[in-house]
């Protein structure tokens, strides 16, 4: 009689992250833009249009109590 050993076997993932720009699927991108005020509050706004996301960046940046201001695509 035969005895069958079983091995295991593992998925591997094939496909990994491509970066934004090679996405065909994606229709437009999405920009966030973080402020950080002087006393440690954050917020966030998403764009869908890079002008407008630099735009209201370059605004929150000339008030006084705005830390600092920066825009990351996130998708």
């Amino acid at each position: 009689m035969a005895t069958l050993t079983k091995t295991a076997t593992k998925k591997s993932s094939t496909r990994g992250k491509t970066s934004f720009s090679k996405d065909r699927r994606r229709k437009h991108h999405h920009y966030l833009v973080s402020v950080y005020y002087a006393d440690g509050e954050k917020f966030g706004r998403v764009y869908t249009d890079k002008d407008k996301a630099a735009r209201f960046a370059e605004r929150q940046r000339r008030s006084p109590v705005v830390k600092s201001a920066r825009i990351t695509q996130v998708s």
